[in-house]
């Protein structure tokens, strides 16, 4: 369901029975981790989460780790205030 290196790989998954017996598989609840942000990048007009981790990272499928840095559930936040900066991880996270 998930791809290799998502975010959501490592996740236990649970199941419960519905009303009508039906088995409905689900992820637990994600919390994110704390995690370093020594870094900075800042933030351009026009910039969404993609751009700046594709900036950051090299690629632009590593969003989710800007947002955990900087605690946004919603990676789209990321890049809300053009002109300001985020916290970005070292290279040894």
């Amino acid at each position: 369901m998930f791809t290799r290196g998502s975010r959501y790989e490592p996740i236990k998954e649970a199941e419960l029975v519905d009303a009508q017996g039906r088995v409905v598989r689900y992820k637990r609840m994600r919390f994110i981790p704390s995690t370093p942000g020594p870094l900075s990048v800042a933030v351009r007009e026009g910039d969404r989460a993609d751009l700046l981790a594709h900036r950051v990272f090299g690629s632009s499928e590593q969003f989710w780790r800007l947002a955990d840095v900087n605690l946004t559930p919603r990676a789209v936040d990321l890049a809300k205030a053009p002109g300001g900066r985020i916290k970005a991880p070292g290279p040894a996270t």
